[in-house]
């Protein structure tokens, strides 16, 4: 005999599809606005509900049981057909509607190939009801996340290309080699500068290349790993490493005289960056029209 859903089914849902997208009851507690007890509690209900053990907690960690599996993929189905509806009967009133989760990478903002805020304004300037999340994370998390649903699309340059995601080419930003206004090289005139002399140098590298690129570039002395431009520019600041920065992110360094550009001496590198969503899933009409006018947006010259 099949299960008739009832409105308390539909909540416990919702609370073990936030517990699963956050890795955990106390990732989840944010999102859903209680206490790890009483997320506890819910699962435990939905459980003796559906008669299956869903998920190991404890010391161990949270972690799925085969049927746990299951039971959110049937989750994650249900819920979208709501919101399909949702979607649906709000269309006949003309409006978009829905929640748009967006993922970024940080400092974009002062990019001048990035025309994000010009996408937002056009988006929202149609009626719409549509609630955003915008987030930012590493490259190789944003993938991930759109990968399990924690996040709609994605935007980013993705040295590493993950396989069930569909990439939308955006724009280019450049990459240059700096060093701090502290460090020995800052203050050498141009032609005491030699590319041996610059390779030898410690470098501050981002943790989401592989040694491949540097070594591409010419570098070998890799003393420091970040994940973030912030604290690669912290590094570079501190006198004791050089590194690659993107341009528009170090421009006003560079002018405030906090920072000097070594290339191009110093070889330069583009990164890509690209609009990024899951493979085989039908978006929604909000979330397709977001992709379509981020995508027009960039392409506009």
């Amino acid at each position: 005999m099949y299960m008739r859903l009832s409105g308390s089914d539909l909540r416990l849902l919702k609370v073990f599809d936030a517990v699963v997208r956050h890795g955990g009851f106390a990732a989840a507690q944010a999102e859903l606005n209680v206490g790890p007890s009483t997320i506890s509690n819910h699962i435990t209900a939905l459980e003796e509900r559906l008669g299956v053990s869903l998920c190991q907690r404890g010391r161990g960690g949270f972690k799925l049981s085969e049927k746990g599996k299951l039971v959110f993929e049937e989750t994650q189905r249900l819920l979208r057909h709501m919101e399909d509806f949702s979607v649906g009967v709000s269309i006949l009133k003309g409006k978009l509607v829905g929640e748009i989760r967006v993922g970024l990478v940080d400092a974009i903002v002062t990019d001048p190939g990035s025309k994000l805020h010009e996408a937002f304004a056009t988006f929202l300037s149609e009626p719409n009801d549509i609630r955003f999340e915008v987030s930012q994370y590493q490259p190789q998390e944003l993938l991930q996340r759109v990968l399990n649903g924690t996040l709609d699309v994605a935007v980013g340059s993705f040295p590493h290309k993950a396989a069930g995601l569909t990439y939308r080419k955006l724009h280019r930003e450049q990459h240059s080699l700096y060093c701090g206004s502290i460090h020995p090289l800052f203050g050498k005139e141009q032609e005491e500068l030699t590319l041996e002399a610059i390779t030898s140098e410690d470098v501050v590298g981002r943790g989401y290349w592989r040694d491949k690129h540097h070594e591409k570039l010419g570098f070998r002395n890799i003393k420091a790993i970040v994940y973030e431009l912030e604290p690669q520019l912290i590094l570079i600041r501190s006198g004791k490493f050089i590194g690659y920065l993107p341009d528009h992110f170090a421009e006003s360094w560079v002018s405030a005289g906090h920072l000097r550009c070594l290339s191009p001496l110093a070889p330069t590198f583009d990164c890509e960056f690209d609009l990024v969503s899951k493979k085989g899933i039908k978006p929604s009409q909000a979330l397709s029209k977001f992709i379509s006018v981020v995508e027009s947006t960039h392409l506009q010259e």
